[in-house]
């Protein structure tokens, strides 16, 4: 692992990214009728969302004037425009401007993220037990909690309640990762489903699917640096996490990537989900959470995704977004495309491998 080459990559990455455009080819309607956009860089959605926290994560290691030009603008721009309606997805923004708001604390995106955080807390729907619906821009999908909902909203709860000196957020991310370890973490496998439905009372197709676990293990590495959860809690969700990753491990495929149903190997190799297990691999064995076999692990992942990234820095074998599927071909028939997510985890993993070069 050179670091010449990861740095060429990430420049690649980042590039990749900004000049991603959906060019009508998944161009979805929205609930109120607007046409969703869920690839171009500068749509405001969740796929822009996780991309944005990739760049201001890599801004934070980097300090680099040009990628904070291109964060300030994207989310001024954005802000003038209007923000979209509230929901589960359109909150995925949030996260990379509350740490991006946190180094200078400028007035302007303060009183955008009080609103938006006061916002999540009495206007998003719940189901029983208090948990956040899943809603989001193209659905309402009534009664029910996907695994995706920690990462898009409560990270950001997490982050904003620290920062801004509001543990009633805090206490509220406590509630919502309890509750979703609760319905959706398999206690035999360590893996976690990707939804629950409290109409149903069922886990759907239990699809153990790549890319929300990711979000799960790179979901609680970065709510142990975003927020005090107490020790309680984050004992907890340290052995949910250990027990995840341990299965993790052994379900890798030879090449250093995992199938998008995990537990499935004819099912297509998929590198988004790849690159957040190994971003969250090294990080948890760079942080002492994690052992040898954590490090060799993320190292082979790391090895993948840089394979899937072609010269002109875009990331592929990206699974689209994936809504809740009621069998498990419904996720092997996902299509392929480049998107933000898939840029920005590759960010992720990329930028804690070249942490772990720095430290050699």
């Amino acid at each position: 692992m050179e670091k010449r080459s990861l740095n060429k990559n990430i420049d690649l990455l980042l590039r990749g990214f900004t000049e991603l455009k959906d060019n009508g080819r998944f161009n979805e309607p929205n609930l109120d009728g607007s046409a969703g956009d869920y690839i171009s860089f500068s749509s405001w959605e969740w796929p822009q969302g996780v991309g944005l926290f990739g760049l201001v994560r890599l801004w934070e290691n980097t300090k680099s004037d040009d990628l904070y030009q291109i964060i300030d603008q994207w989310f001024q721009g954005n802000i003038e425009k209007g923000l979209p309606s509230l929901n589960v997805n359109t909150t995925a923004p949030m996260l990379p401007l509350s740490l991006f708001w946190s180094h200078h604390r400028q007035p302007h995106y303060q009183q955008v993220l009080d609103n938006w955080a006061n916002r999540v807390m009495t206007e998003l729907p719940r189901t029983p037990e208090q948990g956040f619906q899943h809603v989001v821009s193209d659905g309402i999908n009534e009664m029910e909690i996907w695994d995706d909902t920690l990462f898009m909203v409560v990270l950001f709860l997490a982050h904003y309640g620290t920062v801004s000196g509001r543990q009633e957020l805090v206490d509220e991310v406590v509630r919502q990762f309890l509750l979703h370890a609760r319905y959706l973490n398999d206690p035999q496998t360590g893996l976690w489903y990707h939804g629950w439905s409290f109409v149903e009372n069922s886990n759907f197709a239990k699809a153990r699917w790549a890319r929300g676990n990711a979000w799960i293990t790179v979901g609680i590495l970065e709510l142990l640096e975003l927020a005090d959860v107490g020790a309680g809690v984050r004992e907890y969700l340290i052995e949910c996490l250990k027990k995840q990753v341990n299965t993790l491990i052994d379900l890798q495929a030879d090449n250093g990537a995992w199938h998008t149903l995990l537990d499935h190997p004819d099912s297509y190799i998929e590198i988004s989900a790849t690159a957040g297990f190994g971003y969250g691999l090294l990080k948890g064995a760079r942080l002492g959470i994690g052992d040898e076999r954590w490090l060799e692990a993320g190292m082979k992942a790391l090895a993948i995704v840089q394979d899937n990234i072609d010269v002109e820095g875009t990331v592929h074998n990206v699974s689209y977004g994936t809504r809740m599927g009621r069998t498990l071909q419904f996720y092997k028939d996902i299509p392929l495309q480049p998107t933000g997510y898939g840029q920005a985890l590759a960010i992720l993993c990329l930028s804690e491998g070249l942490r772990l070069a720095d430290n050699k």
